[in-house]
Order: C-alpha cells, then sequence, then structure tokens
C-alpha cells in the first residue's frame, strides 16, 4: 500500500470509488442545514430527500458493480494506507442497500413527521448526517476509516438523542449511551491499533485474508476481545440495554433509523472479522452467552409491556442479543440474513406505531379467546418437531453443522405458539387452518432465505467450524433454554390471572430493575437536565 496520497487520476479510474457518492450527498445535506435549521427550510427538505435517493441508488449500482466486477477495495484517499477506501464485497454491499434503503424512507417520514417543529431543519441535517457515517461504515476498507466512522456514528446520533433536550427521560438515555459508547469506541480503536500492528497492515480485507490463513496468537486474541466488547456495548446487550428502551423520548424517526445499521452495527463488526473473531473460539463463546442472555432476557420483558412503542424497543433488544447470538455461534451468514430481516421490519413497525394503536382500538370487542391448555401446548411441539425435521431434510438437513441445526430448533419453536393457538379446544377450525399455514410457511421462509444467505456470502464469510466441548454445552442450553420460554410464552394465558402472575408481572415489566441498578452505578449525572 503506496503511503502517499492516491492521485486522483488514479481514483477516477477506480470503480470502487462509486460507493462514496452516497454518504458524500448525504454530508452536503448536512453541512446545509447548519444555514436553515429552524422550521419548513423547503430547500433543505427537498435536497435531503433527493440525496437520500441517491445514496438508494448508488448503492443499487454498487450491487451491481458487485455482480459484474466481483468483490475488491478502492485505491487509498490518504496516506500511509489511512484514509478513505471502499471495501465492496457481500456483506459491504447488503448493508450498503439496507441502510440507505431504510435511511431515504426515514428521510422521507420526517418531512411529514416533523413538520412545523422548531428545530425540523437540525433534525434532518443530524439524519443525513448520522446516515452518512453509517454508510461509510460499512464500507470500510480501513481500519482508520472503520473507527473513525464508528465514532462518527454516535456523536450523530447522540445529538438526535438530546432533540427534546428538556426531556429528563431523552438526556438520560443519551447520556447513558454515551459512556458505553466511548468504552466501545475505545475497546474498538485498541483492537484496531493490535491488528494494524499484528497483521502489519490497515487494510480489512488483507486482515482477514490473513487470519483466514493464520493461527491464533496473543496480539489477535486480545483484537477479537476488543471487537466482541465493542459489539456487545453497541448492540445494547444486557445489562447495559437500558438507554434502548428510554429512547422512546426522541421523534419516532429516530427509532427507526436505529435500525439502519446504527444499534445492529457491534453485530456488523462481528460479520466484518468473522475470521479474526475465529481466531478466539472463547471469546466467540462468551458472546453466546452474552447474546443468549440477552434474547431471552428481552423476550420475557417484551411479553408484559402495555405500550406499543415500549413493546417494540424490548423486541429490539431481544433481536439483538439473537443476533448476537448467531456470532457468538459463528454463525456469520444467518447474523447477517437476521440483520436485514429485523431492520426491515422494524423500522416498518415503528414508523407505523401510530396506525396499529388507532386500529386496534378500532377492532370490536372480541368474543372467546382460544386458549391452548398443556394437551395443546405438547401436540404443538410435536407438529413442529415433525415440521423442522422434514423442511430440514428438504434444504439439506444433514449438511448443516451442528451450531445452525440447533439454532434452526430454536426459530421452529417460535411457531409453536402459533400452532398451539390452533390446536386450543375454543379453536374455530378457520383459525386452526391459518396457523398451520402460517408456521409452514413461516419455516419454509426461514429456511429459504437461510440457504440464500450462504450462498451470498459464500467465499466471503468462514463456515462455522467444528464446536468443542464447551461449545456442545452451550448449543444443549440454549435448545433447553429457548424450548423453556416457548412453553412459557404458550401456556402464558392460562397464568396471567394466577395471584402470584400479578405480583411477578410488575417485576418483568420493569425489566427486574437492571436499568434502574445502571443507573445508580452510573451516578445521578445521567438524569440531569442538558443544558
Amino acid at each position: 500500500m503506496s503511503a502517499y496520497l492516491v492521485s486522483p487520476s488514479l481514483i477516477s479510474i477506480s470503480p470502487y470509488v462509486v460507493p462514496l457518492l452516497g454518504p458524500l450527498s448525504l454530508l452536503l445535506v448536512a453541512l446545509a442545514a447548519i444555514a436553515a435549521p429552524g422550521r419548513r427550510p423547503r430547500w433543505l427538505l427537498i435536497a435531503a430527500e433527493g440525496a437520500a435517493l441517491l445514496a438508494l441508488a448508488v448503492a443499487g449500482a454498487a450491487m451491481a458493480l458487485l455482480a459484474v466486477a466481483g468483490p475488491g477495495t478502492s485505491p487509498v484517499l490518504g496516506a500511509g494506507g489511512a484514509g478513505l477506501a471502499v471495501r465492496l464485497d457481500a456483506v459491504s454491499a447488503t448493508m450498503m442497500l439496507l441502510v440507505a434503503f431504510i435511511g431515504w424512507v426515514v428521510v422521507r417520514y420526517a418531512v411529514t413527521a416533523l413538520d412545523g417543529d422548531a428545530r425540523q431543519g437540525a433534525f434532518i441535517g443530524w439524519t443525513a448526517a448520522t446516515l452518512a457515517a453509517v454508510l461509510l461504515l460499512v464500507v470500510a476498507g480501513n481500519l482508520v476509516q472503520l473507527v473513525a466512522a464508528w465514532v462518527a456514528t454516535s456523536l450523530c446520533l447522540h445529538r438526535l438523542l438530546l432533540f427534546y433536550p428538556t426531556r429528563p427521560g431523552a438526556v438520560r438515555a443519551a447520556r447513558k449511551k454515551l459512556v458505553m459508547v466511548r468504552i466501545g469506541s475505545v475497546a474498538l480503536a485498541l483492537a484496531a491499533v493490535l491488528l494494524g500492528l499484528g497483521y502489519g497492515t490497515l487494510d480489512i480485507a488483507a486482515i482477514g485474508e490473513a487470519a483466514r490463513a493464520g493461527t491464533a496468537s496473543p496480539v489477535t486474541i486480545a483484537a477479537a476481545a476488543g471487537i466482541a466488547l465493542a459489539a456487545v456495548l453497541k448492540s445494547a446487550q444486557f445489562p447495559t440495554h437500558g438507554w434502548l428502551t428510554e429512547v422512546m423520548e426522541t421523534p419516532t424517526p429516530v427509532s427507526a433509523l436505529l435500525h439502519a445499521g446504527v444499534i445492529n452495527a457491534g453485530g456488523f463488526l462481528l460479520i466484518r472479522f468473522a475470521d479474526v473473531m475465529l481466531l478466539a473460539p472463547v471469546v466467540l463463546a462468551v458472546v453466546g452467552v452474552v447474546g443468549a442472555v440477552t434474547a431471552l432476557f428481552g423476550g420475557i420483558v417484551m411479553l408484559t409491556q402495555p405500550a406499543v412503542k415500549n413493546s417494540l424497543a424490548w423486541s429490539t433488544i431481544a433481536q439483538m442479543g439473537f443476533m448476537i447470538l448467531q456470532c457468538g455461534l459463528a454463525l456469520f451468514p444467518l447474523a447477517l440474513l437476521h440483520i436485514v430481516a429485523h431492520s426491515l421490519y422494524k423500522a416498518h413497525a415503528f414508523l407505523a406505531s401510530g396506525t396499529a394503536v388507532e386500529a386496534v382500538a378500532a377492532i370490536p370487542r372480541p368474543g372467546p379467546v382460544a386458549i391452548p391448555n398443556g394437551r395443546a401446548v405438547t401436540r404443538a411441539f410435536a407438529l413442529a418437531l415433525v415440521l423442522y425435521v422434514a423442511l430440514g431434510g428438504a434444504f439439506g438437513f444433514h449438511a448443516k453443522p451442528p451450531q445452525a441445526i440447533a439454532l434452526g430448533a430454536i426459530l421452529v419453536f417460535g411457531v409453536v405458539y402459533l400452532i398451539a393457538q390452533g390446536l386450543a379446544d375454543a379453536a374455530p377450525r378457520a383459525l386452526t387452518l391459518r396457523t398451520t399455514a402460517a408456521a409452514i410457511g413461516t419455516s419454509i421462509g426461514y429456511f429459504a432465505l437461510q440457504a440464500g444467505a450462504e450462498w451470498w456470502t459464500a467465499g466471503v464469510l468462514p463456515a462455522a467450524p467444528e464446536p468443542g466441548p464447551f461449545g456442545w454445552v452451550l448449543i444443549g442450553l440454549l435448545v433447553i433454554a429457548f424450548g423453556t420460554v416457548a412453553v412459557a410464552q404458550s401456556m402464558l394465558p392460562n397464568w396471567a390471572f394466577h395471584p402470584a402472575a400479578a405480583g411477578l408481572r410488575v417485576h418483568v415489566t420493569n425489566g427486574f430493575y437492571a436499568n434502574a441498578l445502571l443507573d445508580r452505578l452510573l451516578g445521578t449525572w445521567t438524569t440531569r437536565t442538558a443544558p
């Protein structure tokens, strides 16, 4: 890698610099917002929508370039191998298209949602800046750009979280997240230094190739630990999850924007350095445990939330835990698939949350509810197992690693609730047919998308290795734990009115007070109103 600045002529002939046009256009909008931070800056709103649409078009062009020219890294615009560079492969192209699409939708939504707000221009500007930073993060070709974009993403998001600085909840969430982000940023920066020294290059693709061909060393393991810590803190893993449940104090577009490569940036980081992480199996195992605990914890608390947006926030915590769990099991293609599927679903859910509340309120009072008993739940588990074996066999069950088989079983547990509803004694035949069809369709969709993700990332992301003794224990505990939760969820209506359930529900609704304990640990400064 040349130590000198790359000439403009060299950059102009490299097609891999095309993805830089997207973040560049958004950065120009962010700078323009400085001159129009107030109410209804019409020209700025038009420019923001145009820049977001251009970023989406650029992402599509990058996907086409990848299909035609294959993966590659652009020349570095900088010195000493540090500067702006684009790494285009299956991972970056997928993330870029995802971020650009959700970003375009969020910008269009925000133009209407914040119409008349006294600081609408400033909000649009910080939204554009956040999207630009995320796009530079997901296409980063060298460590310096990766760390800089990682920090910039957090700083821009911090301004959005404090958009209403007089709301104590918003201030608490922003400052709590700032603590986690600073620790994570330092961990990532140290990991980058170790990787640069250990492999003698700042090029991310070269580091991945060297890690795939090399063996573990103390430096590599330490770097993997730093990457893991940064990922866990970025993606709101237990017990540092509390700030995410308090983001509801910010405008709704921010909640959707989080799913454009922000809250799930931890999963992206682990995926991008998958070859390095495989050299530290103990670190990966710890990551898997943290992800599993977060997924179970978030999923249980989510069931008790009375407000739609709070329920969605806890669902995001659970889903981020599941994403981190997939990375801990070394199922990186499935983690990438999870990022895409969850981001699209949850961004839509937040933006449509107001409409959903109105629709539910308009539903006439329901008739008798079909509540499954123990016999119905047992039959549902049996049918779900048959469904899993049948579909797994059709999609090459025998060729899957043990981690993928266990993960598939866990996901199929999710259809048990659907099947159990249809098998309840009071369930009409139409409900039974609908829930059965939904369970079959969901399972087929999962296996088909899994096969597609593995095909799309073949040669880019490593295959899951054979689990060691600790890995087998972790797999067994995961299947038992998630199976138990599936039974509890299916039987929940039978227990909801038990006297003991009322007291327990209070504790579960409050997340067993983990967030309150974190507030106390951090001190009262997190609750002060911002200046």
